[in-house]
């Protein structure tokens, strides 16, 4: 594998290469999972849950986000690693160029928000302007779950959907280069990823997005509690985590998962 970059992902967009994703919170599986030829490492504030234990993400620190991170670039010298700004880290644009500010310090080459409100809108365009690329998230939300009503999925509704890709568009216009759209219908994911020139990188969202991301410990059987639609359990017939991990890589490449038993809608 090469060194992957922001600009890499867009030429693998544009060539019609499925770009593979997965979230890691240590060096070990960081190690692992760049071995098995995962382009883009994400250390997500998922880690709130399925290391920490809690009901959501919400409670997730920034030093928590910090040190993860810090574990995780240790383990990598190719794969892009992508971290989470977590809840209210970047409530205002100066508190988001600090706290991004020190996921990049850490070994973070890109950060992750949440969301298309005005303020997100331009906390991405300073981010930027300071040299720190950016990853957005559209669709259900985790950080705004209790606003959601839950884990729901987004953009069922026509005017929904059309907001959904006004506000994809809106990221990129603001200087996002890769975008994780989560939990919408087959359909709008499909729009989306057409309409978009940078990368769209799905989660419940369908096959036809530019690429795959999945928690780690969903593709490795360990789920506590039941397991979402859109995970699979990729240790069934592999013998070995690293079997595992490539099982996922090879589907996405080839377009075998997400099948329409992950997906939602048309």
């Amino acid at each position: 594998m090469k060194t992957v970059t922001a600009m890499a992902l867009r030429h693998m967009k544009n060539a019609g290469e499925k770009i593979a994703c997965l979230t890691a919170y240590d060096a070990s599986f960081a190690v692992l999972l760049e071995g098995a030829g995962v382009e883009v490492l994400l250390v997500g504030d998922s880690l709130g849950m399925v290391v920490q234990g809690q009901a959501s993400t919400l409670s997730v620190s920034m030093d928590a986000m910090v040190y993860h991170t810090t574990c995780v670039a240790r383990g990598i010298t190719r794969s892009l690693l992508v971290a989470d700004l977590p809840f209210l880290s970047y409530a205002t644009p100066e508190r988001a160029l600090d706290n991004a500010g020190r996921l990049m310090a850490a070994g973070a080459k890109m950060v992750k928000l949440e969301g298309c409100s005005a303020s997100v809108l331009e906390t991405v365009h300073r981010l930027v302007q300071w040299g720190i690329p950016v990853c957005g998230h559209l669709g259900l939300l985790p950080q705004s779950v209790h606003t959601l009503g839950g884990y729901r999925v987004q953009g069922t509704e026509p005017d929904r959907a059309t907001a959904i890709l006004d506000e994809a568009e809106a990221l990129q216009n603001a200087g996002a280069e890769l975008l994780v759209l989560e939990c919408v219908p087959v359909t709008l994911a499909k729009r989306i990823t057409e309409a978009l020139s940078i990368p769209v990188i799905g989660i419940g969202a369908g096959v036809h997005c530019d690429g795959q991301v999945l928690v780690l410990y969903d593709v490795l059987g360990i789920v506590l509690g039941k397991r979402p639609r859109f995970a699979h359990d990729f240790m069934q017939g592999n013998t070995s985590l690293h079997d595992a991990i490539a099982a996922f890589v090879r589907d996405v490449k080839r377009g075998a998962f997400p099948g329409p038993e992950h997906s939602y809608g048309t």
